[in-house]
């Protein structure tokens, strides 16, 4: 079932770049991106009360607040490049180039979540680790 909301998000995240490209057209990025986060923010509280899991915020500990502020910042620093990587250049270009991450995000898991790590899933990183060199050189 993980897999059928990994394609939508893959969906989202393709209109994502194809919508901010036309969205920030003569508009700072900084801006465009406080705007896109309003939007975020609203969505998704209130997806968080109609399904009335707002009651969990409760017994939330330190350490979740500390990584949930943490990825929220490393988010909006992640946005901030992008919209400003896809105001100086192509969709084609920035999206696979941003899908990076994919890779980073194995490498860090080995290193610091200490994830074992399969050969295949080595071989995919290494593939996009190349086919990004490919589209920046």
């Amino acid at each position: 079932m993980w897999w059928i909301y990994a394609l939508f998000s893959a969906f989202f995240a393709a209109l994502t770049a194809i919508f901010a490209k036309v969205g920030i057209k003569g508009v700072d990025t900084d801006l465009a991106t406080a705007i896109r986060t309003a939007i975020i923010l609203v969505i998704a509280w209130g997806i968080a009360i109609v399904r009335g899991t707002t009651n969990g915020i409760g017994s939330l500990t330190k350490t979740n607040w500390i990584f949930l502020v943490l990825s929220g910042c490393a988010t909006g620093l992640s946005w901030i490049c992008y919209f400003k990587a896809l105001q100086l250049g192509k969709v084609s270009q920035v999206a696979p180039v941003d899908k990076l991450s994919v890779a980073l995000a194995i490498i860090i898991a080995v290193i610091f979540l200490k994830e074992p790590i399969s050969l295949k899933q080595g071989l995919g990183a290494a593939l996009i680790i190349t086919g990004t060199l490919v589209l920046i050189l």
